[in-house]
C-alpha cells in the first residue's frame, strides 16, 4: 500500500532534518563519562573518518526505517521501525557529535546515501511485512559486523569512539532481534551478499569523502 501524499510530505521533512538539522538523543552519550585522551593529528583523522562512515551509516538507516515504516502494513511492525529510528536519530547525535571533536566533517555523499536506502525501505516494505523485516534483520547484523570492526580500527587510547560504537552495536543487535521476533523472513543469499558488495561501496567512499 503506498502512503499518502500528507504522508509523503511529513517524510520528506524528515529527510531534510535527517541530512541538515542536528540531531537529539533521549539517552546520554555513551562517551560522556569517558575522559579525553591524547591522540595524534593522524590518529584524530583516522577516528574521524571511522566515525563519518558510521553517521553515513545512521543516515541510510534512518532513511531505511523511514521507507520500511511508510509502507509496512502491520501496525505493531510500523511501530518497531518507528521506535527503532529514533534511537538511530540518538546515533546520528552521537557520531556527529564525535566527528566534530576529532576535527572530522560528515560525508558529502549523504544526500545521495539517503535517498537510495530511503528508495530501497520502501521497495522492502512494498515485498511483505516478512521481507521488510527480514532485510532489517539482516541491515542491522551486517551493521553490528561493521562497528565490531571499526571498534578495532580505532587508536587504543580513542575510548570515547569505542564508547559510542559499542553502545551502537548493542542497539543494533537488539533490533535485528526486534525484526525477528515480528516475523522476520531470512534473506536469499545473492540479496545479502548484494547488501555487502553495497556496504563496502559506501564504506569505502564515505572514508574518504
Amino acid at each position: 500500500m503506498l502512503p499518502s501524499l500528507d504522508k509523503l510530505i511529513v517524510e520528506f521533512d524528515k529527510g531534510l532534518r535527517t541530512l541538515f538539522a542536528e540531531a537529539s538523543s533521549r539517552r546520554p552519550h555513551p562517551d560522556v563519562q569517558t575522559p579525553d585522551a591524547e591522540l595524534s593529528e593522524e590518529e584524530k583523522k583516522h577516528a574521524a573518518r571511522l566515525m563519518r562512515i558510521n553517521h553515513c551509516g545512521e543516515i541510510c538507516a534512518q532513511a531505511l526505517y523511514q521507507g520500511q515504516a511508510l509502507t509496512a502494513r502491520d501496525p505493531k511492525n510500523k511501530e518497531a521501525f518507528t521506535e527503532a529510528a529514533w534511537q538511530e536519530t540518538e546515533h546520528l547525535a552521537w557520531t556527529a557529535k564525535r566527528i566534530d571533536e576529532l576535527g572530522g566533517h560528515k560525508s558529502l555523499l549523504n544526500p545521495i546515501w539517503y535517498t537510495g536506502s530511503l528508495a530501497i525501505g520502501i521497495t522492502a516494505g512494498l515485498i511483505g511485512d516478512k521481507w521488510n523485516l527480514g532485510f532489517l534483520a539482516e541491515t542491522e547484523h551486517q551493521v553490528a559486523k561493521h562497528l565490531d570492526e571499526h571498534m578495532e580500527k580505532l587508536p587504543p587510547q580513542d575510548q570515547k569512539s569505542y564508547a559510542i560504537l559499542d553502545q551502537m552495536k548493542t542497539d543494533e543487535l537488539e533490533h535485528a532481534d526486534q525484526a525477528i521476533e515480528h516475523g522476520a523472513a531470512n534473506l536469499p543469499l545473492p540479496v545479502k551478499a548484494m547488501m555487502q558488495l553495497t556496504s563496502k561501496v559506501m564504506t569505502k567512499s564515505s572514508y574518504w569523502i
